[in-house]
């Protein structure tokens, strides 16, 4: 076999792997949006029921994902072309593993507990972005989704960090960085370089949402049929009218 037809046999089980990818776009969707509220019910619960509850349908989630993930490596032949272009996947797919290491926070080698829910919500974040993409086609609406996964991640942060204690206040202030660029109150570093990030999501936000309703509102009326002549009044010819010879 020649490698042109080796080449062409990637490509094919690429294209594949994508199109199966396509299919199982709106259920994966939804999975993810889900996903985010799943991840802010295991913040904000103190019950231990509901914690555990929580915690077992943040990890079912997870082996949906996972395994959807697999199946299409499956579909690709594992081929290096897929890593390449899902490496960003694989990533957001290990975070939440570092859960299973938190005993290292007793000999204070690393804080593996606090980084592997910062990197679930990060996962969450990207996830339910990825995941308005897929179901939504209309720009502004695609808009709104974003900014409300944005918002949700951003104040989820900022109660995980230990930012802020009240996760109303950090709701209200993730919420109001995200739309003005500013309102973030506390001074640590992680604050402020949110802040500096949500600014800049503001700023190239509603510059696209500013362009796209002025596009919206400036381009030109379709043309409709001409109106019918005055009583009384010939009706013109077609290709003739006022300044022809």
């Amino acid at each position: 076999m020649d490698d042109s037809t080796t080449n062409e046999g990637a490509r094919i089980r690429l294209w594949s792997a994508e199109a199966f990818a396509a299919r199982l776009d709106r259920p994966m969707g939804l999975l993810g949006v889900v996903f985010l509220f799943v991840v802010l019910g295991q913040l904000l619960v103190s019950d231990p029921g509901w914690s555990r509850t929580f915690a077992v349908v943040g990890w079912v989630f997870w082996a949906i994902f996972v395994a959807e993930f697999l199946l299409r490596a499956h579909i690709a032949r594992f081929q290096g072309a897929f890593w390449k272009r899902n490496w960003w996947q694989v990533i957001f797919l290990l975070v939440p593993f570092l859960r299973f290491f938190r005993a290292l926070q007793a000999v204070r080698l690393l804080r593996l507990g606090r980084l592997a829910r910062v990197g679930g919500i990060l996962s969450a974040g990207v996830r339910g972005s990825r995941s308005a993409g897929r179901l939504l086609s209309n720009r502004i609406g695609w808009l709104a989704t974003i900014t409300a996964v944005v918002v949700l991640a951003s104040s989820q942060l900022l109660y995980a960090v230990g930012s802020h204690a009240n996760y109303t206040d950090a709701l209200y202030e993730a919420a109001l960085a995200t739309i003005t660029g500013s309102g973030i109150t506390t001074d640590d570093a992680f604050s402020k370089v949110l802040q500096i990030i949500l600014a800049l999501y503001s700023v190239a936000v509603f510059a696209t949402l500013a362009g796209s309703l002025g596009a919206y509102f400036l381009r030109e009326p379709l043309a409709g049929p001409a109106p019918p002549p005055a009583p009384g009044m010939p009706r013109m010819p077609p290709g003739e009218g006022l300044g022809d010879s």
